[in-house]
């Protein structure tokens, strides 16, 4: 199969990570198509709107014209503009898909969406399981992330004695980031801990960030009751990783995994957040059992090859 990726913007960096996958793990072949930056993550792109000049559309038209599914992220469809391009002239005979990725506008109005599609009779995917509450008829498709790369693994923590907490939100208001700044002020206040550094993470590319989270002793994602790219990115180095799964979520991942334990360390509001991180920093052997297990379950559980493999398993059905 020859697929084609396209997003407005590449949501986390999760796009061209399933590119990749599929290039590197299946027999078929899939090229990414985006056309607008949005934040400086600085992502890996691989055809890039903004930056063509004239000859490079005729690139795209090859890609566009032999594609077999058409895969759009977020809000992305055929009404997208690709420069003097309509997407509309090159559907005929493909198969495609939706795949939601929690952008604001479809929290607030899934109706929308869910009369969209079954206008149109599409696939639709989410990327996380508490989506399925708002398009029930959607399939959960896991992100990845390519554990093997140095970037996503373990590395050697400073010995200095102090505790980094980390957090890499996009937007504050949705992940929690007053809850743990309170939760963790109030531990610097308690005499007998160690030095206890909360680094927030935002505003930098994305490489710098994978980079910041690896120095860091224990992670923090959000407290919303499903997991985000965030959690798996750490989960893949090897940290602790606090979120505040719900049941659905937990039950709708071992799934997923056949049953796997989950890393995740859970807290699901302020209190149950300073307990679990005071138990994390008084306890060092407590982190490296946790950081172990968390990179055990990435390679295991959710590989980049066991991820890829239930997409293609969906391009398969349509």
């Amino acid at each position: 199969m020859k697929i084609v990726m396209i997003a407005i913007n590449d949501p986390a960096g999760t796009a061209i990570s399933f590119t990749k996958a599929i290039n590197r793990y299946t027999k078929h072949s899939c090229r990414l198509i985006t056309t607008a930056t949005r934040y400086n993550f600085d992502f890996e792109k691989d055809l890039h709107v903004p930056d063509f000049e004239g000859p490079e559309f005729d690139e795209v038209v090859q890609i566009l014209r032999e594609a077999d599914i058409i895969h759009f992220h977020t809000l992305a469809d055929e009404l997208l503009p690709l420069g003097p391009l309509s997407i509309k002239d090159y559907l005929s005979g493909k198969k495609i898909l939706h795949h939601h990725h929690g952008h604001p506008d479809f929290r607030a109005n899934p109706e929308k969406y869910r009369d969209k599609y079954r206008r149109l009779n599409r696939k639709v995917l989410v990327s996380t399981p508490d989506l399925l509450r708002l398009i029930p008829e959607a399939t959960w498709q896991p992100n990845l992330v390519p554990v093997k790369d140095s970037l996503y693994t373990p590395q050697p923590l400073s010995d200095d004695g102090q505790i980094r907490i980390g957090h890499s939100p996009t937007r504050k208001e949705l992940k929690n980031t007053d809850d743990l700044v309170e939760a963790v002020e109030g531990l610097q206040r308690k005499a007998d801990l160690p030095s206890i550094e909360l680094d927030i993470i935002e505003n930098c590319k994305h490489v710098d960030c994978l980079k910041r989270k690896n120095r860091c002793h224990i992670i923090f994602d959000h407290m919303q009751g499903y997991y985000g790219v965030s959690s798996l990115e750490s989960l893949s180095q090897g940290k602790p990783v606090i979120a505040g799964l719900d049941e659905w979520n937990k039950q709708c991942i071992l799934e997923f995994t056949n049953g796997a334990e989950l890393p995740w360390v859970i807290a699901r509001n302020r209190g149950e957040l300073e307990e679990v991180l005071l138990s994390l920093i008084i306890d060092p052997a407590l982190r490296k059992a946790i950081g172990a297990y968390s990179r055990k379950f990435m390679e295991t559980s959710w590989s980049e090859q066991r991820v890829v493999s239930r997409l293609v398993d969906i391009y398969n059905a349509l």
